[in-house]
């Protein structure tokens, strides 16, 4: 994995989307975009991004669908996914953290805190990789180690 972690940006307005990636661009993060919840689950098949930042309320397919989606596929169910809606804060993250969302951030989110939310969830989805790429690599020594001994 190289050093620069992407970060999904799911959005229907333009103009979050294009405060949100110059945001986070200028602070290191590789940037892919999305403005729906069909072409989220697109780009996360694609681009696999490290983080998710996705909108609550938007046309046709809404944040939660999204979320309940990428939590229902095995690639992707530990994907960290940050809400971000301009609603009732309280109800909406109740009905995030009922779809699967890891964090919550009201519109517009204050520079400080969305940094330093995706900071630590990156940093938690590193440690997840890590270890499972970990497992993944004593499951094979298992495997040598069972046809030596067969052997």
């Amino acid at each position: 994995m190289s050093d620069q972690a992407k970060i999904l940006i799911v959005d229907d307005s333009a103009d979050i989307v294009a405060f949100l990636a110059d945001l986070l661009q200028a602070t290191g993060y590789a940037i892919c975009t999305a403005s729906s919840g069909p072409e989220a689950l697109e780009q996360i098949e694609c681009e696999r991004p490290d983080l998710v930042l996705l909108d609550v309320m938007m046309p046709n397919m809404t944040g939660h669908e999204v979320c309940r989606k990428i939590r229902e596929n095995p690639a992707t169910v530990f994907l960290p996914v940050v809400m971000l809606t301009a609603g009732d804060a309280t109800v909406e993250r109740i009905k995030g953290i009922e779809a699967g969302a890891d964090d919550f951030l009201s519109k517009p989110p204050s520079h400080p805190e969305l940094l330093a939310r995706v900071r630590s969830l990156i940093r938690i989805k590193r440690l997840h990789d890590t270890v499972q790429a970990q497992m993944n690599q004593i499951s094979e020594w298992n495997k040598t180690l069972e046809t030596r001994v067969q052997e």
